[in-house]
């Protein structure tokens, strides 16, 4: 598309250079924040399911807290999680802004959210690999490693694709208390100086992006995903 046709379609936006900016630092903080959260939600799903009632390792008193620490964090609305994190976010990255200021309050929403899904995608395994491997021996690890996350691993990406998707949404949100990305020229430009160009771009960018995500994930589970 010509520079005077996007002029003429979008007369209030003077840098289109600033959105495509903003597009690689909604990328980055997504890339950073998810591969975190997979490293951090991953072994708390697995912790949470091991845990649970009638499980390899229930121990009712741990699953307890842990279940209420991860539905706490859940409950609170993303955009005020940024807030409250905001002297945290600063002690382990040294701002409260930007790309790395974002990093931590994201992987801290979204990882109890992924936790919740590993779970229940450990829980659709078929209780009756379980009890075979045990009975040949293997150990808890084993188990884990060897027969619940190859059987689970359909689930596992679908949850890695979800929580991919709700990411977006939270650094749009973010760019309301100066997190940068695509959430940051909505909310200054958009909203603040009613400029409506950049709403509809950055929403249509947001879109897009979702739909590729989606598209992405569900090849790779197809692909990879057990049946």
């Amino acid at each position: 598309m010509s520079a005077p046709l996007l002029q003429s379609l979008f007369p209030n936006i003077d840098d289109w250079v600033e959105i495509g900016q903003a597009c690689i630092d909604t990328l980055l903080m997504l890339g950073g924040s998810l591969a975190l959260t997979v490293l951090v939600g991953l072994p708390l799903g697995v912790l949470l399911f091991l845990t649970g009632r009638g499980q390899l390792c229930a121990m009712p008193k741990p699953y307890g807290v842990l279940s209420l620490l991860v539905n706490v964090l859940r409950s609170i609305p993303f955009i005020i999680l940024m807030i409250v994190l905001m002297p945290l976010t600063y002690v382990l990255v040294g701002t409260k802004l930007g790309i790395r200021g974002a990093i931590p309050p994201l992987v801290i929403g979204a990882a109890p959210f992924f936790a919740r899904l590993v779970e229940t995608a450990l829980r659709e395994v078929e209780h009756g690999v379980v009890e075979a491997s045990q009975a040949m021996g293997a150990s808890t690890w084993q188990i884990v490693r060897h027969v619940l996350l190859p059987e689970a691993r359909g689930g596992l990406l679908a949850a890695v694709t979800v929580t991919a998707i709700a990411l977006v949404g939270y650094t749009a949100m973010g760019g309301a208390i100066g997190a940068g990305g695509l959430g940051d020229l909505a909310y200054r430009y958009g909203y603040l100086s009613y400029k409506s160009d950049y709403m509809l771009v950055t929403v249509a960018l947001l879109i897009v992006l979702v739909q590729l995500l989606q598209m992405l994930g569900d090849r790779v589970v197809a692909r990879y995903g057990r049946r």
